[in-house]
């Protein structure tokens, strides 16, 4: 799993009044990942919140914030009676776990010295790496939440790299991330994911555009990229493909799926009878037309139309018009002439 960002309908460490709007943004951009704090909304609220991200397929999360034990254990039976998918924050681990036991809820308290609100961690990189490494030994705890830029620590990353390392467990980073050179140093450093809240709501992530779609599309993208999750390549327009070669019974490579190839070939006169021993192929005419014989019978394919070709299925394929323009799609061990011992067979194709 790459990356992951967690967006927070908080600002502050409250739940904020205008979250379901704010969710609804969120959830139209196909953000996966969606939290609030025990704090801010009645729990009623925070029921229709969970269920409207479930309903989309997202996971939800919950960070506890409140300080005093009473609160704190009152946000984890929270938790079970909203049935979130992940429980976020909190210090106090034995009180908590029993709450959770039985539960589906995955569990990253916070390590180190939290104090005031919003939530501030204090304590040497030494200490809070301790910590880290006693709550992710302990059964029940899945992760943890490290609000490592809520610290007045000058070397952030060696924070959250030293509790990655610690923990041995996936650690998800809290606090002002709100520019793409410290999600790369949290990504960089170790980290499974982290949060952002006030600052996408407040615009303080760097975009041209203003509004909480803009940041948040411009924080997606970021991740994306990190993750290597955006794609290299553009569309293809087959007649232009096309024009850039003459040669007949040649194939190119347009583009794969895959271990599957994508060809553009022009098809003159008859080819060779032969088969595939272990390769499908499918013809798809985009000009002219095309008579494919098989031993029983006869198929004319125009333009616009396909015909699948099994393995090990002898066929013979013959351009009714002057040149015929065929789409291919095959497996890239597919060699053109089959099991027919020809000289139009082609090993290494070239690519448009």
């Amino acid at each position: 799993m790459g990356l992951r960002f967690i967006f927070m309908l908080t600002r502050n460490d409250r739940t904020v009044a205008e979250a379901a709007d704010h969710l609804q943004t969120a959830l139209s951009l196909g953000v996966r990942h969606i939290g609030f704090k025990d704090v801010g909304l009645p729990i009623e609220d925070l029921k229709a919140l969970n269920s409207a991200i479930k309903a989309k397929g997202a996971t939800s999360y919950l960070e506890v914030v409140s300080l005093d034990r009473e609160s704190e254990m009152a946000s984890a039976y929270g938790a079970v009676e909203i049935g979130v998918d992940v429980l976020l924050g909190g210090t106090r681990v034995d009180d908590v776990l029993p709450i959770l036991d039985g539960s589906d809820i995955q569990y990253y308290p916070f390590p180190g010295e939290i104090v005031g609100h919003p939530s501030i961690l204090v304590g040497s990189i030494e200490d809070i790496a301790e910590s880290a490494r006693l709550l992710a030994a302990r059964d029940g705890v899945h992760g943890l939440d490290l609000l490592a830029y809520r610290s007045a620590l000058q070397d952030i990353p060696a924070l959250i790299s030293a509790v990655c390392e610690a923990a041995a467990k996936p650690v998800i980073v809290a606090g002002s991330i709100a520019d793409p050179e410290r999600i790369t140093s949290v990504k960089e450093a170790g980290a499974a994911g982290f949060t952002i809240g006030t600052a996408a709501l407040d615009g303080e992530y760097p975009t041209d555009d203003e509004g909480l779609a803009a940041q948040l599309a411009a924080i997606v993208r970021d991740v994306a990229t990190l993750n290597g999750h955006l794609s290299p390549f553009g569309k293809k327009n087959l007649d232009l493909a096309f024009g850039t070669f003459e040669e007949t019974w040649s194939p190119r490579i347009a583009g794969q799926i895959n271990n599957m190839q994508i060809k553009l070939a022009k098809f003159e006169g008859d080819f060779a009878w032969h088969f595939h021993e272990t390769e499908d192929e499918l013809f798809l005419v985009h000009r002219g037309r095309l008579l494919m014989r098989f031993r029983d019978r006869e198929e004319i394919i125009q333009e616009g139309e396909f015909i699948v070709v099994p393995h090990g299925v002898e066929h013979c394929p013959v351009a009714l018009t002057e040149t015929c323009e065929v789409v291919l799609l095959e497996p890239a061990t597919t060699i053109n002439t089959g099991t027919a011992q020809d000289d139009r067979r082609i090993d290494d194709l070239a690519t448009v």
